[in-house]
C-alpha cells in the first residue's frame, strides 16, 4: 500500500502521479475518509477523557444522567469511527503504487515503450506451424484431452515436449542458483492475507480460484509465496538484497481473456514456472530491477530466442508496480512478439501490507520487493515455432539438452 502518512504531507505530487494511473479521484475519496477518520477519532479520544473525568469519586445523579449520555454518545462516534476505518482501509487497498517516472504513459498495452531488440528473426521456405500442430495427428501439446478432462484451456504435454519443458526450468533453476538465489519449493494455497499483502486482493480477484470450504487461494505466481516467506519479520541490512527463486505449478481464470489465445496453450488455466523474488534495501531497487531484467535476457539469449525489451505503460502496471518490463519473444506463426517474461519494482508496496521491514542505524524501515519470471511454457512454445524444419522436426538449443531434453523433437507420441 501507498504510504498514508507521507500522502497526507504532500498530497499533490501523490495526486498527480496516481493521475498517471488513472487513479486520482479514487485517491481524492481516500483523503477524504482519512480526513473523516481522523476527526471521528478525536470525537471518540473526547468522549473517552470527558467519560473518565465524569467517574471519578461518587457520581450524583446528575452526573450518572451525564455518564449515561457520554456512554451513548461514545457507543456512537465508535460505531461511526469503525465504519469510517473501513471505508478508509477499502480505498487505501485499491489505491496502486506510484508509478515511476520512466515508466511511459498511457493505459493499454499498446502504449509500451520500446527498448531493444536482440536476435535475428527465421526466414521459412514454408508455413511454419503452430506449437500446437506438431508432432501430428495428436501432436505432443494436447488441447483436445485436456479440454475433455478439465475443460477449456487446460492441456497435456506429451513426451519429448514433456522432457523438454522439464529440462528448460531445471535450465533456468540452475542459472539463477548460480547467481545467489536461494531455491525454495513452497506452498500454491495460502490464505487471503498473502493474496491481500502481494496486491492481488482485492483488485485481481476476478482472476483467483477460491477454494470456499478451507478458505485458500491457488496462487497464480510464487511471487505471493515468496513475498509471504518474511512476513511480520524483520530482516537485518547485512542479510540484503536476499534473493528467492521457486518453481511452482500456478492457476488464473483468466478472467477478461474471454476470445484472446483460445488456440493453443499460450493462455491456460494452469501452468508452471519459475519465479524470482528479491528483498532489497530501498536505494536498491532500482538497480536490482535492471540486474533482474539482465538475467531475463540471458536466459532468452541461451534459448536462442529472437525477443525485445518493453518498458510497460503506466495503465497497464499491476498495483504494486512502479515499473515493469516484458520480455517478448517472436512467434512466427503470429507474426508478433508475445510476452515470455515480466519483471517488476513494487519498492515498499507489498512490504507495508505484509510488515516486511530490516533494522539500520538502530531504526526499522521497509524494504523494497521486486519480482521476475525466469520461465515458463511461452519459451518452449517459442522454441517450437522458431526452430521447426519442414518436416515438422524441432532443433532443441543447447542450453536445454544438458538437462535432459532431446536434441531434436521429431517423433511424434504414441496417439
Amino acid at each position: 500500500m501507498i504510504d498514508l502518512k507521507a500522502a497526507r504531507q504532500d498530497p499533490d505530487i501523490f495526486r498527480a502521479a496516481l493521475a498517471r494511473r488513472g487513479a486520482a479521484e479514487d485517491f481524492d475519496a481516500l483523503l477524504g475518509a482519512d480526513t473523516r477518520w481522523r476527526s471521528l477519532t478525536e470525537r471518540a479520544e473526547a468522549l473517552r477523557a470527558a467519560q473518565r473525568s465524569s467517574s471519578r469519586g461518587k457520581p450524583t445523579p446528575e452526573q450518572i444522567e451525564q455518564l449515561r449520555q457520554l456512554k451513548d454518545e461514545l457507543d456512537q462516534a465508535q460505531e461511526e469511527l469503525a465504519s469510517a476505518a473501513r471505508q478508509r482501509d477499502d480505498l487505501l487497498a485499491r489505491i496502486p503504487n506510484l508509478p515511476d517516472p520512466s515508466a511511459p504513459d498511457g493505459m493499454d498495452e499498446e502504449d509500451a515503450q520500446l527498448v531493444r531488440t536482440w536476435g535475428e528473426r527465421p526466414a521459412f521456405a514454408f508455413e511454419p506451424k503452430d506449437s500446437t500442430e506438431l508432432g501430428s495427428p495428436r501432436g505432443w501439446i494436447d488441447m483436445a484431452r485436456g479440454s475433455r478432462l478439465s475443460g477449456s484451456r487446460f492441456a497435456y504435454r506429451i513426451g519429448d515436449v514433456a522432457l523438454a519443458e522439464m529440462a528448460l526450468y531445471r535450465f533456468v533453476i540452475d542459472k539463477l542458483t548460480s547467481r545467489g538465489f536461494l531455491l525454495v519449493l513452497p506452498p500454491i494455497m495460502v490464505g487471503e492475507r498473502a493474496m491481500y499483502g502481494t496486491g492481488f486482493l482485492p483488485t485481481e480477484e476476478s482472476n483467483l480460484y477460491h477454494l470456499e470450504r478451507d478458505d485458500l487461494y491457488l496462487t497464480g505466481t510464487s511471487e505471493v509465496a515468496l513475498a509471504g516467506l518474511h512476513t511480520d519479520e524483520r530482516l537485518e541490512e547485512d542479510d540484503l538484497p536476499a534473493r528467492y527463486t521457486a518453481f511452482t505449478t500456478n492457476f488464473r481464470r483468466e478472467a477478461g481473456a474471454a476470445g484472446k489465445d483460445t488456440r493453443g496453450m499460450f493462455r491456460v488455466h494452469q501452468f508452471d514456472k519459475v519465479e524470482m523474488y528479491v528483498y532489497c534495501v530501498p536505494e536498491q531497487s532500482a538497480q536490482m530491477h535492471e540486474q533482474l531484467l539482465a538475467y531475463e535476457e540471458e536466459i532468452a539469449q541461451e534459448l536462442r530466442l529472437p525477443y525485445r525489451v518493453m518498458n510497460i505503460a503506466v495503465g497497464d502496471l499491476g498495483a504494486p508496480a512502479v515499473k515493469k518490463y516484458d520480455i517478448e519473444a517472436w512467434f512466427p506463426v503470429q507474426q508478433r512478439y508475445r510476452e515470455i517474461t515480466s519483471c517488476s519494482n513494487t519498492t515498499d508496496y507489498q512490504a507495508r501490507r505484509l510488515n516486511i521491514r530490516f533494522r539500520r542505524d538502530g531504526r526499522l524501515e521497509y524494504v523494497h520487493t521486486l519480482n521476475g519470471t525466469g520461465a515458463t511454457a511461452r519459451a518452449l512454445l517459442s522454441i517450437m515455432e522458431n526452430f521447426q524444419d519442414q518436416d515438422g522436426t524441432v532443433a532443441m538449443p543447447k542450453a536445454l539438452q544438458q538437462f535432459g531434453a532431446p536434441a531434436t523433437l521429431g517423433t511424434p507420441p504414441a496417439s
